[in-house]
């Protein structure tokens, strides 16, 4: 069964895997996307966002291309300066770091992606350190919702790798928290 994403998220993730292909052919990595945005796909679009969060350690090619691909950085009063928007997505594009999660992913866990109707691919963390990625998020406090946003994303994918993601919950909540948590 093909997933259903939201179409203003859908035409960012083609393009987002039309840049990621760009890069690639230039001989460098694939950005990998984590954040919301990876929360949105691992969800097919049960949680939303307004921005997608990547990762590359080769920030000034991948700005290059999206510049390349029509997007321009946002401008005035009340505008995210630190990202990039396209004009017909109306989506904020930011590197958020050189390597997801402080490089605490194991590179084997990233996830190659072909969106649909698309020939390019695009790098995504996989579900299981987004799920501990909330869970380190709500464990500092900031951000309580996280906690309902892993429990949907585990729900989502009753297949995740349990051993490695009670260990990532654990190094992100530093020991706070593990699988057991989100589990009823």
């Amino acid at each position: 069964m093909t997933p259903h994403y939201r179409p203003e998220f859908e035409a960012a993730l083609r393009l987002f895997a039309r840049i990621s292909e760009a890069l690639h052919l230039r001989g460098l990595p694939r950005p990998v996307l984590v954040g919301g945005a990876a929360a949105e796909l691992w969800s097919t679009s049960a949680l939303t966002t307004g921005d997608f969060d990547i990762c590359t350690p080769a920030q000034p090619e991948l700005e290059e291309e999206m510049q390349r691909f029509g997007f321009v950085r946002p401008s005035g009063a009340g505008q995210l300066l630190k990202g990039w928007i396209h004009p017909n997505l109306k989506l904020g594009f930011e590197v958020v770091a050189d390597v997801p999660m402080d490089g605490n992913v194991d590179a084997a866990h990233i996830r190659l992606v072909r969106p649909v109707g698309e020939g390019a691919l695009f790098r995504v963390i996989s579900v299981e350190d987004l799920i501990a990625d909330r869970m380190g998020q709500y464990a500092s406090g900031t951000a309580r919702d996280r906690f309902d946003q892993a429990r949907l994303l585990l729900a989502l994918h009753p297949d995740a790798d349990r051993d490695y993601l009670d260990r990532r919950i654990r190094e992100e909540s530093c020991g706070d928290f593990g699988l057991e948590d989100l589990q009823d």
